[in-house]
């Protein structure tokens, strides 16, 4: 992996735990530097991994997030590899007897899944940019974390697909923007995945989406398979401004 950028390092959003972990775990492996971006406490229950170092950053916050990878440029150097993971579900229906989802709950949700997705984006293309080309040109790559609820959003789900369905519609216009900077930027629409976001869901929405099983192999999905994919992406030179989605064939029902 390192031989694809020279002196290249990682930055994984959403790093300190599921498909963040492996992300970062199977960029460490590949023989990146690698620095974790999340939430204090997260950070602090991070175990200690060979390569991989973690940032306290709120990716809602741009100052925060652009301090987090000044860190990282004077640790390691240049980023050249970025992978956004960062998220949070966010499940609710418009009225409920709990009052229903507001605005501002709507507003939580569009702000990490998508706005913290643009900042540490942003940030990472402005390091990119300012890289050595490998012999192809290139710079760098960004990969983004969407879902299949971007295109199969179920009844509870309007904040957190269309989220998710931003992150995939931007994934084009950044490709486009960045190509002349020599940077690839892919996206990647994960299904049903065993992760502590899923296991914490309340226990009815979790029985639910844990019983949305693919085609085949009918089961969830292991983190580390997202991070499989995620180094291919990033190995394959030809993938730009695309979203793949990585579901089995599970396609959702309505409710």
């Amino acid at each position: 992996m390192s031989a694809l950028f020279s002196n290249g390092s990682a930055v994984v959003s959403g790093g300190a735990s599921g498909l963040g972990r492996a992300t970062a775990s199977a960029l460490a492996s590949a023989g990146l530097p690698v620095t974790v971006l999340d939430l204090p406490e997260a950070c602090a229950r991070l175990e200690a991994e060979a390569g991989v170092t973690a940032i306290p950053t709120d990716v809602t916050d741009a100052a925060s997030v652009e301090r987090a990878f000044a860190a990282h440029e004077q640790r390691v150097g240049l980023c050249r590899i970025h992978v956004n993971c960062a998220g949070v579900i966010g499940a609710g229906l418009l009225f409920s007897r709990d009052g229903g989802l507001t605005a501002d709950a709507f507003r939580r949700i569009v702000d990490v899944n998508l706005v913290g997705t643009f900042a540490c984006a942003r940030a990472a293309a402005d390091q990119m940019r300012r890289a050595e080309p490998n012999a192809e040109g290139g710079r760098g790559v960004i990969v983004n974390t969407s879902s299949i609820a971007a295109y199969d959003g179920m009844v509870g789900q309007v904040a957190y697909a269309a989220s998710k369905g931003a992150v995939a519609s931007m994934t084009l216009p950044l490709a486009r923007e960045l190509a002349r900077f020599g940077i690839r930027v892919m996206a990647i629409a994960p299904g049903v995945f065993s992760t502590p976001m899923v296991n914490d869901l309340p226990e009815r929405s979790k029985e639910v989406v844990t019983g949305l099983l693919p085609l085949f192999p009918p089961r969830l999905g292991e983190p580390a398979e997202f991070g499989q994919l995620v180094v291919s992406t990033i190995l394959h030179p030809l993938l730009n401004g695309e979203v793949i989605r990585l579901d089995g064939g599970l396609r959702m029902p309505p409710q």
